[in-house]
């Protein structure tokens, strides 16, 4: 196991990775000897049908679930070599989540739930970058209020802001439009890619929706749990 230093690194490589569950006839192979790199500073997108094992994938290259085997390199080291506490650590420090569902706390304002990661953490937010990202996301007017009181997209406003709260250096959004109607998935979409940008930030992104996908610098299809076409290889 490694030390409980963890190494400020940005660098996201995935090496043969394998997700299997259940055994003989029931055997489910959900993401089946996936490798890529995630390039720093890009908007990688992963699309597939339901099923293809997109969640799967992210959820295993985010260290919030264990794959069979294969390793998910961060910088030098295996994410999964790290003892748990450690692991959720780099989770805390490393990376940042948004997800379809917000996961706003319902009892909590909006700026709580923003700087939510740091004080997990025992640090102490930097008012400064709160306050850009708050106005870069339109939530200076939202900041007292609390998440039952805004719209779908606003709340989605906030998960973006919380993702970017803590400096990370990879952000993973699973579906982050999955809940909002047509018009607000496109101004999600237009503030999520500006954001990730102007913060000089890493994304990625799982969708099933192909107009979704194709705003990302990079899109990687996925089914039956392998990559079958990667934008990067055609360039």
């Amino acid at each position: 196991m490694k030390t409980e230093k963890i190494e400020l690194v940005e660098s996201l490589e995935v090496c043969d990775l394998k997700k299997y569950y259940g055994k003989g006839e029931s055997l489910v192979k959900a993401v089946d000897g996936i490798s890529l790199k995630i390039e720093d500073g890009k908007f990688t997108s992963i699309i597939g049908t339901s099923g293809s094992g997109k969640s799967t994938l992210l959820h295993c290259m985010a260290g919030l679930d264990k794959p069979t085997s294969g390793n998910v390199k961060l910088g030098r080291h295996n994410l999964y070599d790290y003892s748990d506490n450690e692991l959720s650590k780099i989770r805390r420090k490393k990376f940042g989540f948004i997800f379809q569902s917000f996961n706003l706390i319902p009892v909590i304002n909006v700026y709580d739930n923003i700087v939510l990661p740091i004080l997990l953490d025992g640090g102490k937010e930097d008012k400064e970058y709160i306050n850009s990202i708050i106005k870069a996301v339109g939530l200076s007017n939202q900041i007292k209020k609390y998440p039952n009181e805004l719209s779908g997209g606003q709340q989605q406003r906030v998960a973006i802001a919380r993702a970017l709260s803590n400096k990370p250096a990879i952000i993973f959004a699973d579906e982050p439009t999955g809940n909002l109607d047509s018009k607000t998935t496109k101004e999600v979409m237009e503030l999520l890619s500006k954001t990730v940008k102007d913060f000089r930030r890493t994304l990625v992104m799982i969708t099933h929706n192909q107009e979704i996908a194709e705003t990302a610098d990079r899109i990687i299809t996925i089914s039956d749990g392998k990559i079958i076409s990667d934008s990067d290889e055609v360039k």
